[in-house]
């Protein structure tokens, strides 16, 4: 009896055709002589629509072709369910798999999303919200805000936009931060929640960080003028000076003292005054090289 592979497609991720992939991964499961079950996400009730399947067939893995956010929704919809997700990253935000090493070419990745090794990544909970990747409060999240409601995508469209919110800089916000049994306040132009070390963009923001440690950081960008910035978007994050802290822990709240725009996985979730963070104990099985 064949196994079942389930793949799922996001088919406007990235502003990407996903006809290559969805070609290269038909005829990987047909050599390969597997059941292949199609689902295209359509935005309306995904997540229930992907367990009465996952209860159906029962595959051993799923792959996905689509970027941070089609992951986090498989991800919820696969919840306590003991199934490996493989990556095909096609979104315009690949941040969980730059993490993973996983910005190889589509026969690469089929080979790792059907056949690799997994690691049983983390789960954070903020505000009762899952986060799998980074999520920051401040800075970035109105770069995603301006990004999200711009005609122009892609890098330069990122770049614009950076340059556009670092204009338009207001005033820092101050964050009350309770973590490790200590309270800090602290003044903060940006502070990321962050399960892993990069941004999509192949930014390190969090250099010593791991994604299945049972830990988050906090990484607190306290000033940020453009030469900081500069590092920052080079890849070179400066961590031994002042206008940086990195606090790691399992549990955080965070209270700012006015609306701060804040982000999760690369969705902008508007402004907020508090985050409860905390991680649990579901974890997500993901295909690595």
């Amino acid at each position: 009896m064949k196994k079942n592979v389930l793949i799922v497609v996001n088919p406007i991720s990235g502003g990407i055709d996903k006809s290559d992939f969805i070609e290269a991964t038909t005829n990987f499961v047909s050599k390969e002589k597997l059941n292949l079950v199609r689902y295209i996400t359509s935005g309306k009730n995904d997540i229930q629509k992907l367990k009465t399947l996952y209860e159906k067939y029962k595959p051993e893995r799923i792959i996905i072709i689509g970027g941070d956010g089609t992951i986090k929704m498989v991800a919820e919809a696969m919840e306590n369910r003991d199934v490996i997700l493989g990556i095909l990253p096609a979104g315009s935000s690949n941040g969980l798999a730059v993490d993973l090493d996983l910005m190889k070419t589509i026969n690469e990745n089929l080979k790792i999303a059907f056949y690799g090794n997994y690691i049983e990544l983390d789960t954070i909970d903020i505000n009762e919200k899952k986060c799998y990747h980074l999520s920051d409060l401040g800075l970035n999240a109105e770069l995603v805000k301006n990004y999200e409601n711009s005609d122009v995508h892609g890098k330069w469209g990122y770049l614009l936009q950076a340059l556009n919110t670092l204009i338009d800089l207001g005033e820092p916000f101050t964050a009350t931060i309770t973590a490790n049994n200590q309270t800090i306040k602290s003044q903060a132009r940006m502070i990321v929640i962050a399960n892993s070390k990069k941004y999509g963009t192949g930014v390190t923001i969090n250099p010593n960080g791991a994604m299945n440690d049972g830990k988050f950081e906090l990484v607190i960008i306290k000033n940020l003028d453009l030469i900081i910035f500069g590092k920052i978007i080079t890849g070179n994050i400066p961590v031994n000076t002042e206008d940086i802290e990195i606090i790691s822990t399992d549990k955080a709240i965070i209270k700012t003292n006015i609306p701060v725009s804040f982000q999760m996985d690369g969705e902008y979730c508007g402004a907020i005054r508090k985050l409860d963070i905390k991680i649990v104990p579901q974890k997500i099985k993901v295909a690595i090289p």
